[in-house]
């Protein structure tokens, strides 16, 4: 076990080592109450929910890597990651799926009376999810909505939307391969607290598509279901049959 030291305000989090992405060890109430600090704090927070793509990304891609690297605190979303780590015989509390860590947070915010900004997505799903979000949390006030298909010109224009609204929590919605290394890039311009990465959260929330069944997800299949309902996602999904691979090898090196 090692710790992920932290000054900007959440304090030093037990992580886990998989192939030098430190993952933390944290269940999902912990996790929730190191952001409420976050949040306190006023200093911006890069959480990133990591599945094996996204560490098989990070291992192929300076960019990405350095997102992991930088970023203040990575939760383990996907269940080949807790299963990694089981591996390597240091595994963490449990899996803490982004989709379920955002509805905690709203929770947490609804108490506390947070600020949230929904940015990515296509407008009428980002728009929807809004609204969905607005009516389950009314305490949360949502202080701007904005779709994910921008690129490098209009920059500018929507980190001054974000920073002008200063959200406790900015949700982020774009590709895989933008996401994380946008918010890296520009996390210290944009005036929010805890900035996170929801990938297809905003689809799921708006209605859009539908997540797989709870026994589905307590069987660590739930990436088996999101193929069977969109079979374009296989090229990607062969990532993972690669990473067990590799774990595997490296759990009989000892490395």
């Amino acid at each position: 076990m090692g710790l992920m030291p932290n000054n900007t305000g959440i304090g030093e989090v037990p992580v886990t080592s998989i192939f030098g992405v430190h993952v933390s060890k944290l269940n999902m109430s912990q996790t929730v109450d190191v952001l409420e600090a976050a949040v306190a704090s006023k200093k911006p927070h890069q959480v990133i929910t990591a599945n094996p793509i996204m560490i098989m990304a990070a291992l192929e891609s300076e960019e990405n890597m350095r997102a992991m690297s930088e970023a203040e605190l990575i939760v383990p979303d996907g269940a080949g990651v807790v299963w990694a780590a089981e591996q390597f015989g240091d595994p963490v509390a449990e899996r803490v799926a982004g989709f379920d860590l955002m509805h905690e947070l709203m929770k947490r915010g609804e108490q506390l009376g947070w600020t949230a900004y929904l940015l990515g997505a296509a407008e009428e799903v980002v728009q929807e999810a809004a609204s969905r979000l607005q009516k389950q949390y009314p305490k949360v006030r949502i202080v701007g909505v904005r779709n994910g298909y921008f690129g490098a010109p209009e920059n500018a224009e929507v980190i001054e939307s974000i920073r002008r609204a200063e959200p406790d929590l900015l949700f982020v919605a774009r590709d895989a391969k933008t996401q994380e290394p946008w918010i890296a890039r520009h996390k210290h311009e944009l005036g929010a607290s805890v900035i996170m990465g929801v990938g297809g959260s905003f689809d799921v929330i708006s209605g859009k598509t539908k997540r797989a069944p709870v026994a589905m997800q307590k069987m660590r299949l739930e990436w088996f279901y999101r193929l069977a309902k969109e079979p374009s996602r296989l090229p990607r999904m062969m990532v993972l049959p690669q990473f067990m691979r590799k774990v595997k090898k490296a759990k009989k090196s000892g490395k």
